[in-house]
């Protein structure tokens, strides 16, 4: 199958789709090469983020009068990222409230933290195992909970439990980077099915996987030479947005 052609007639490379290593690879070059501050890159991917969902659910589109959004967060970054899309959604004028069950001792995180907490933005502190709660409170939850971060294998309490219960919601998710539950790599059919998926910086391999309505790549900062070293083969994005549909 050859690979489609631009308007000019060029021949477009199909996207790349990252492993875990190099994820990691093209993270470690950001931070050590490039100079970026771990602050700086997750704050990039969490108003990247927010940007997305905005796009999906534009406050008019929402179902309820109320346009609440729960935010479930976890303890390593991919957490931190949906702390910082929390605190960009309620600046857009949506309602959101997390869900942090296992705070990070990471000065960073806490910081991050600290920002929703002076923002008004109400933290839960327990999740309502009765599903019905959760349909009728919010319009859609955001699934920032284990991430590419995460290690391969069986979730640990109490995620495995959380996982559980966002299976049976009938109210759209939106997965941050990989969803929950998932390898980085092959995916995993016991993990949660988003309808959603919002890729940061460049999708990862799992995305194939992906079955959902929308996927969405977000965060366009990549420098060139990080993008062609990698061969990632970005789409164009439109205009001066940081959010494409894939």
């Amino acid at each position: 199958m050859s690979c489609p052609s631009s308007q000019s007639g060029e021949q477009i490379e199909p996207l790349r789709y990252l492993s875990r290593v190099e994820a990691e690879a093209i993270e470690k070059e950001l931070l050590e090469d490039y100079r970026f501050g771990r602050q700086q890159l997750i704050e990039i991917w969490g108003h990247a983020s927010a940007m997305a969902v905005s796009k999906v659910f534009p406050l008019p589109s929402l179902p309820r009068k109320q346009p609440t959004v729960l935010v479930v967060c976890g303890p390593d970054q991919n957490g931190a990222i949906g702390l910082v899309c929390a605190r960009h959604l309620r600046v857009f004028e949506y309602e959101p409230t997390i869900f942090y069950p296992k705070r990070s001792l990471n000065s960073l995180y806490r910081d991050f933290t600290t920002q929703c907490e002076k923002m008004d933005i109400p933290f839960l502190s327990y999740l309502p195992t009765e599903v019905q709660l959760i349909n009728d409170a919010y319009n859609l939850v955001i699934d920032a909970i284990l991430g590419a971060d995460a290690e391969p294998g069986e979730v640990k309490e109490p995620y495995a439990s959380i996982l559980a219960t966002l299976k049976q919601i009938r109210i759209p998710i939106i997965s941050l980077d990989v969803p929950s539950g998932w390898d980085v790599e092959t995916g995993n059919s016991e993990g949660i099915s988003p309808d959603v998926l919002v890729s940061l910086a460049a999708p990862k391999q799992c995305a194939t996987r992906f079955l959902g309505r929308h996927h969405l790549l977000a965060g366009r900062f990549l420098p060139y030479d990080v993008q062609k070293k990698y061969e990632l083969n970005l789409p164009e994005y439109p205009g001066t947005d940081c959010v494409v549909s894939l």
